[in-house]
């Protein structure tokens, strides 16, 4: 017989917690981003490419981090 109980609860890879702290962390990311390209105009070079780079930066590390690094573990196979 297998020991998997249909009623059991289930039980995430992260606590409350820390869920939490990740998501405030990555969208704070996200929101510096979007703040950056605030700043962006076409009066220069630096005006140019330096908001411009720092804003597609920052939200490309507040999505591509979470969905690589921090995401699903392998256990499909268990």
């Amino acid at each position: 017989m297998s020991s998997n109980n249909s009623t059991s609860k289930y039980q995430g890879e992260n606590s409350l917690v820390q869920s939490v702290v990740m998501f405030v962390i990555f969208f704070a990311l996200f929101l510096g981003g979007i703040f950056a390209f605030s700043y962006w105009s076409l009066e220069s070079f630096a005006h140019a490419f330096v908001p411009a780079g720092l804003g597609i930066g920052l939200c490309a590390l507040a999505i591509f981090v979470p969905v690589t690094i921090i995401g699903r573990s392998n256990s499909a196979g268990e």
